[in-house]
């Protein structure tokens, strides 16, 4: 059955025969569906999969997003079968229920609840993010709702039990009941549901200030009264099996929670500041890891020369960027595209952030004298394939690394600069002589990210005679271009962005350049002969991006300035 379908979608000419055979070897190493396969590979959108879908077997195919369905109907699914099975009710006709689902092959999930509601059901199919979004709509549950309403509950009385740190460990404090342990779970599911990068817990003198970082911008959301901190800060630390008692040393932890029906990591830094603990949790999502190269923003050109670089058997690849700039990601999808049972592949990571299967990852402990060099040391008497090298932070680590790549293995890492080019200056100013950096870097891709445009509030724009010449571009760039800029609907929090995409610029080492490296030319000249060799700059690759509709020249000209 889901065979004939997919074959309809190649008949149309929405996929290639390659296309869906890539999707199926992605489908089988990561666990999902071919279709789920196609859309994170960018092939086909979601919406037009499921649209498709429908119509081939004859469904409603519905649009929940200005779909406004009756209580009366809402009630007749419970809230937690709705959003675990993800279906919401549409409407009742005699004692058959409407219900729309995502995936109308998923007869498990029919023959439940036919079961669970002891009615014949009826399918409408809709996609699974608008289903979601409407459980949220209609439930009364959105998350933003029942912080506000938890805050409203704390009275006094409400957090006694709270206030003394010192008993942190009591049996209120571990009962889900509490408050106080509401309160942090229902903190952390908000922020997964807004899809934040990490939550901010701020103290002031007479508030405390929470923010979360949705696509790289941070959001202010509640503020809850001073006297919640001790007892939030606490709840916290007996997530994460800190020392409750230390308030006066920055602290690290780790915490897992499941939140909307996955599993997370939240790894946790506590600072002592002027007016009590101020703690970041940082969401670490296993599925952000799961990007195909093809989903990383790619052009065409980049794309080629990325799949070339790292299939090739020695040398340093490095990435670089400001923290939060995606090196992670692309280097995780790099290993994950040349993880086979014939290559050993060995990381060396301070944390290590995401588990990747069939990859022998280390951390590194300073505590104990375990840094990167020592690291490098010892796994190269593993006779791996590839290294990936978390940070080149010092002289010795960059030697270690550079050794490696010049007795046959392929290295990867990060370094924090700004652009390609000044990464060759930043290893010779580190103390890397000169012909070791020449000889051993193959390429240097630096990176940034940007705003998407909103899919479901996006609209055509024509930018002002200002913006051209800002950013110089020319009539014929403006004929083909189909710039877009999202309104602000609930599917963004009305900013007209709906997650964020990579740009790069890949600098490939030629004859030329290494023997600039050698003579230890300026980065200025360095990237002078790149650029007369076709390397196109971050800012390029965002207009690039900005002139098909992807993103905004707004957020181009925060490239521009530096920013991200």
């Amino acid at each position: 059955m889901a065979e004939d379908y997919l074959k309809k979608l190649i008949k149309d000419g929405i996929i290639s025969e390659d296309q869906l055979e890539e999707a199926r070897d992605l489908a089988s190493s990561l666990g999902v569906s071919t279709e789920d396969a196609l859309v994170r590979l960018g092939y086909v959108s979601a919406s037009e999969l499921t649209e498709r879908q429908a119509s081939q077997y004859g469904y409603d195919f519905v649009n929940l997003d200005a779909m406004e369905i009756p209580r009366t109907v809402i009630e007749l699914v419970p809230e937690s079968v709705a959003r675990e099975n993800v279906v919401i009710p549409l409407g009742l006709d005699d004692e058959t229920i409407q219900v729309a689902v995502s995936n109308a092959m998923d007869y498990e999930v029919l023959d439940k609840l036919r079961f669970v509601l002891n009615r014949e059901i009826k399918i409408a199919v809709a996609s699974k993010e608008s289903i979601q979004a409407a459980i949220n709509r209609h439930y009364g549950d959105s998350q933003t709702e029942s912080v506000d309403s938890m805050l409203a509950e704390f009275t006094e009385t409400a957090i006694d039990f709270t206030e003394t740190e010192g008993g942190g460990g009591g049996p209120q404090e571990e009962d889900d009941s509490a408050p106080i342990v509401r309160l942090v779970n229902l903190i952390i599911s908000e922020a997964v549901n807004m899809r934040a990068s990490d939550i901010h817990i701020e103290p002031f003198e007479d508030r405390v200030r929470v923010r979360y970082r949705i696509d790289g911008v941070l959001v202010e959301r509640d503020s809850p009264p001073k006297r919640l901190l001790a007892a939030l800060v606490s709840r916290m630390k007996i997530m994460a099996r800190m020392d409750i008692s230390e308030k006066r040393r920055p602290q690290d932890g780790r915490i897992k929670t499941r939140a909307g029906g996955k599993d997370y990591d939240l790894r946790v830094s506590i600072l002592p500041t002027n007016h009590g603990q101020a703690v970041v949790l940082r969401i670490l999502d296993r599925d952000n890891i799961k990007v195909g190269i093809r989903n990383l923003g790619f052009s065409e050109d980049n794309y080629r020369k990325f799949q070339t670089l790292i299939r090739r058997p020695n040398g340093i690849f490095l990435v670089t960027g400001p923290t939060g700039s995606g090196k992670t990601t692309t280097l995780y999808s790099a290993l994950g595209e040349i993880n086979r049972p014939d290559r050993k592949i060995i990381t060396a990571e301070d944390p290590v952030e995401y588990l990747l299967p069939g990859i022998n990852q280390v951390e590194v402990k300073s505590d104990i004298g375990l840094n990167f060099a020592r690291i490098i040391r010892a796994m190269l008497r593993q006779a791996p394939n590839v290294i990936l090298v978390g940070e080149i932070r010092d002289t010795e680590t960059a030697e270690m690394a550079i050794q490696a790549s010049l007795t046959g293995h392929l290295v990867f890492s990060t370094l924090h600069t700004n652009d390609a080019p000044s990464s060759v200056t930043r290893l010779i100013d580190m103390g890397v002589e000169p012909f070791l950096v020449a000889s051993s870097v193959m390429a240097i891709m630096a990176q940034r990210l940007v705003r998407v445009v909103c899919a479901k509030c996006k609209a055509p724009y024509s930018p002002d005679a200002s913006e051209i010449q800002q950013f110089g571009i020319t009539p014929e760039q403006l004929e083909t271009a189909q710039m877009l800029r999202g309104k602000g609907c609930s599917n963004c929090q009305h900013t007209g962005y709906r997650g964020r995409q990579a740009v790069f610029e890949l600098l490939i080492m030629n004859s030329t350049l290494r023997e600039m490296t050698f003579r230890s030319e300026p980065a200025q000249n360095l990237r002078r002969q790149a650029r007369l060799f076709g390397m196109r700059t971050i800012v390029e690759d965002a207009l690039d991006k900005a002139l098909v509709g992807r993103t905004t020249l707004l957020e181009v000209s925060r490239l521009d300035k530096g920013g991200h």
